[in-house]
């Protein structure tokens, strides 16, 4: 392998690591873009007795796992512990 293949490759890996994570951080907002709206349109208590919550738990914590399983690097764990803090303030929030 040249040092030209292995630079792209490495700036690739950077690439993808950067789309997951930012992929992250839009999926889990758009989760609470939509819990909000429907507490706007329906009232806390339609929210809460609704299963979205639950279920956007769940999809928020599989989002984390994917960013656990290809985000290893330092930086890249700092990054998605601040987006597990976000998360779970969010999750804080709706209780």
């Amino acid at each position: 392998m040249s040092a030209d293949q292995l630079k792209l490759g490495i700036y690739m890996k950077n690439m993808y690591s950067d789309l997951i994570y930012i992929n992250s951080i839009i999926a889990t907002e758009l989760m609470k873009i939509t819990e909000n709206l429907v507490a706007l349109r329906h009232g806390e208590e339609f929210l809460k007795k609704s299963s979205c919550l639950r279920e956007h738990d769940a999809l928020n914590r599989e989002i984390l796992g994917i960013l656990d399983k290809y985000n290893k690097a330092p930086n890249e764990i700092i990054r998605k512990e601040r987006l597990e803090k976000h998360i779970l303030n969010h999750l804080e929030d709706s209780k």
